[in-house]
């Protein structure tokens, strides 16, 4: 017995001493770990802030919502930073994902928070804010009649407010450009497809036949449409391509390098991105792309932003591409998602990225000053950007150059290589207001509505505006502004004509035959597009 006697007691004692031991080492860390103070227990980690919440919690004299309170002071937080960076609560992670993949229900808008205001970036193709006349740039001031301006304003909330089941409504006051008052819309929310290739179609000049592709977005599925729509138009015996990235205001930075790989040769650079605390990472043309040496045009405005910059940048300084157009919007931070425990979910910006040149195309700002920031797109304005590219001002001196030794500039979007500014020699009050009151789409809708078995006769945009010319829709919209409330002007009406033909034109096509037949009519007439051509002519 003896033998077996000495092995147990040691196996116990060395059993009781582990388990003294770590009850000793826990009594340790927890004393490490907590602390008491006027007989509040603290974690040794948190911060004043968790300290502060706790504090109120549990003494704060009345009864409060912490939770309420906690999503507030994330988005102060948040503000304080670059103005890109964002909170998104867990209730609207999925609202908010759902932008880039799959479809919604809402009104049909995408939108930018700028000086505590909802401004309207860009009107989804087919959605229920284009059919009644809601125009990029708008701002949204209320919602069924309640302000819905000021720094409680966020994207989640917006995204709350806007969204909803099919078929239910809202009703959206709008502040516009050039016009006094607030108009009112009542929107039926519907389905909202998140597709990112709006159209694609041939322009046949001359011998060559030009593939015209508009992208509106960077979503999930954007490559795989894109590469689709290139196929198609060289099987219909495309040459050279317009990419028109107007009013695209960015998404994924992965579909943006994929898109610019199918034109650039192996090893060309594509973009590149750094931080303190993020190492470098580049993105170069592996050399399979099928459409590497197609002439090629790109065109951008001033909404053209984020992964729409990295695509045009690397054409750019790739001498890949002609660039057409006006500055770009001049976004060049990168967000990471980072995942909280309770499910919300904070985009920050962890790096810059660069053009192949080394230009990082962000517009200055400054911590927590989203104000400034903001007024960027007014100055432009009133410097007259918009019409003249010698009354641009960079910010950045330094010089940048492309492959072949072209001069390029930074520090506040892309600047094109064939500037065209906005044409107003046919604008006059009397269609500024007709305009912006939204008057050329409501009669182009009631006129699709009253005609709709004649129009319905014509299946391609050719047939269906030699139709629409043979009648007398200029007058008509006279008379149905003029019930409106905007007195004709026979002088301004005879200079404005040819323009407000084009407008109800296309809009009454877009009405029978959808995007197919609006962005063929429409473009042919447009200036960008006609300097595309032209250059890719040459």
């Amino acid at each position: 017995m003896k033998k077996y006697i000495f092995p147990t007691v040691t196996i116990l004692c060395l059993a009781i001493g582990f388990l003294v031991g770590h009850a000793l080492s826990t009594k340790a860390n927890a004393q490490q770990r907590f602390y008491v103070h006027n007989g509040q227990i603290f974690m040794q980690e948190q911060s004043k802030i968790d300290q502060l919440l706790q504090i109120m919690s549990q003494s704060y004299v009345d009864k409060l919502d912490v939770d309420s309170i906690t999503e507030e002071v994330m988005q102060d937080i948040i503000q304080k930073l670059d103005p890109h960076s964002s909170y998104i609560p867990k209730e609207d992670l999925e609202i908010t994902q759902s932008e880039l993949s799959g479809s919604f229900s809402g009104i049909g808008v995408q939108f930018s928070i700028m000086q505590d205001t909802v401004s309207v970036v860009a009107v989804i193709p087919g959605g229920p804010c284009e059919s009644i006349g809601v125009l990029a740039g708008d701002k949204i001031v209320t919602v069924d009649d309640s302000t819905f301006v000021g720094k409680k304003i966020n994207n989640e909330k917006v995204m709350h407010t806007l969204r909803g089941p099919k078929g239910t409504k809202v009703k959206l006051g709008i502040r516009r450009n050039g016009t006094k008052e607030l108009l009112y819309y009542t929107i039926t929310r519907g389905d909202i497809p998140v597709t990112s290739v709006d159209a694609k179609f041939l322009i046949t000049t001359g011998r060559h036949k030009i593939g015209f592709v508009r992208v509106n977005k960077f979503a999930e599925k954007t490559y795989n449409e894109f590469i689709t729509a290139l196929a198609d138009l060289r099987s219909q015996g495309a040459d050279r391509y317009i990419i028109d990235l107007r009013e695209n205001s960015g998404g994924y930075m992965d579909q943006a390098i994929k898109m610019a790989n199918e034109f650039l040769h192996k090893n060309d650079m594509i973009v590149y991105a750094e931080g303190s605390r993020y190492p470098r990472y580049e993105a170069r043309a592996n050399g399979i792309g099928r459409f590497q040496d197609v002439p090629l045009a790109v065109l951008v405005d001033e909404y053209s932003a984020s992964a729409s910059e990295i695509f045009a940048g690397a054409m750019q300084d790739n001498d890949r591409a002609q660039i057409i157009g006006r500055r770009s919007f001049g976004k060049g931070l990168v967000q990471q998602p980072f995942d909280l425990s309770d499910g919300s979910q904070v985009r920050i910006t962890v790096a810059r990225y660069y053009s192949p040149s080394g230009r990082c195309v962000q517009k200055p700002y400054e911590l927590g000053d989203q104000e400034d920031y903001a007024r960027d797109m007014e100055e432009r304005y009133d410097h007259g950007e918009m019409f003249a590219a010698d009354s641009i001002h960079y910010k950045d001196t330094t010089t940048y150059y492309t492959k072949s030794g072209r001069i390029v500039h930074g520090g506040g979007g892309i600047m094109p290589d064939l500037f065209v500014g906005r044409d107003t020699s046919l604008y006059t009050p009397w269609f500024n207001r007709c305009v912006n009151l939204a008057y050329t789409y409501q009669f182009a809708y009631k006129y699709t509505d009253d005609h709709r078995k004649q129009l319905a006769r014509f299946t391609d945009w050719q047939s269906l505006e030699k139709h629409l010319l043979s009648q007398d829709l200029v007058r008509e919209f006279v008379a149905f502004a003029k019930q409106k409330g905007v007195e004709p002007d026979e002088a301004q009406i005879a200079k404005s004509s040819p323009l407000v033909s084009r407008l109800l034109n296309a809009y009454i096509v877009r009405n029978m035959l959808g995007d197919k037949g609006f962005f063929p009519l429409f473009e042919r007439d447009d200036d960008i597009t006609k300097t595309a051509v032209r250059a890719l002519n040459k």
